[in-house]
């Protein structure tokens, strides 16, 4: 089982966190524009429409770049190295999340490699993180 903090939802970010307790990737859409975005809010960062939906992707990406973090946070092991990273989504949002399963080294976390999403529990609540799709 996974360690870490548990996430505190808000009102605008419920819908996220209930769907990831499904193992569901939700992300906003507009219906104005027709474009996904992140972070939740509750108007289109792109054309500032209020018309907006909640949209179940496909949790399908790219590993756009990263950082290896080898001192991580309580109540993280501290003997782990954790890996940050930006995926860009097929979707066109990109999320700052955790590569897991993949060794902690450059070698083995090629720019541009295809990701998956994967949800680990925290607590009450799970955390969409991703996978390198070689890696499943």
């Amino acid at each position: 089982m996974a360690t870490g903090i548990p996430p505190t939802p808000t009102p605008e970010t419920a819908p996220f966190w209930d769907a990831a307790k499904e193992d569901r990737l939700l992300i906003q859409r507009c219906r104005a524009c027709s474009r996904h975005y992140f972070y939740p809010r509750p108007f289109c960062p792109h054309c500032a429409s209020a018309d907006v939906e909640w949209d179940e992707v496909s949790g399908e990406g790219r590993l756009m770049s990263y950082v290896i973090n080898y001192r991580p946070v309580p109540p993280i092991d501290a003997g782990a190295a954790q890996i940050i990273a930006l995926v860009e989504l097929d979707e066109g949002v990109r999320l700052l999340t955790n590569i897991v399963d993949a060794a902690p080294e450059p070698d083995a976390l090629p720019l541009d490699a295809p990701v998956r999403v994967a949800f680990e529990p925290r607590g009450d609540f799970k955390l969409p993180v991703f996978r390198l799709v070689d890696a499943q």
